[in-house]
């Protein structure tokens, strides 16, 4: 094995499900500006869209997504750049 290859700055880290606000706590070397207090101690904080504690394929739920409410909002976020660009072509 390659000596010197392997990080040295493991710490522990809470990661935190986004869509369901479970917190749990492992060793990482992510880097991070966030902390989160836990039991009295802060750590470093990594946010997640999903995890084991949310995922469908680890807790037998599926969970119905808003889709159409996703687009319409990235439509109305971004509306008026093509609005602006369409001016320009004529």
């Amino acid at each position: 094995m390659k000596k010197d290859i392997h990080p040295e700055n493991y710490r522990i880290v809470a990661f935190k499900d986004m869509s369901n606000e479970e917190v749990f706590l492992t060793k990482s070397t992510a880097n991070t500006k966030e902390t989160l207090e836990v039991d009295g101690v802060e750590y470093p904080l990594v946010k997640l869209e999903i995890s084991r504690t949310s995922h469908p394929f680890y807790t037998g739920k599926s969970k119905l997504l808003d889709t159409a409410g996703r687009i319409d909002k990235f439509k109305n976020k971004y509306k008026k750049f093509v609005k602006e660009e369409k001016k320009e072509e004529e």
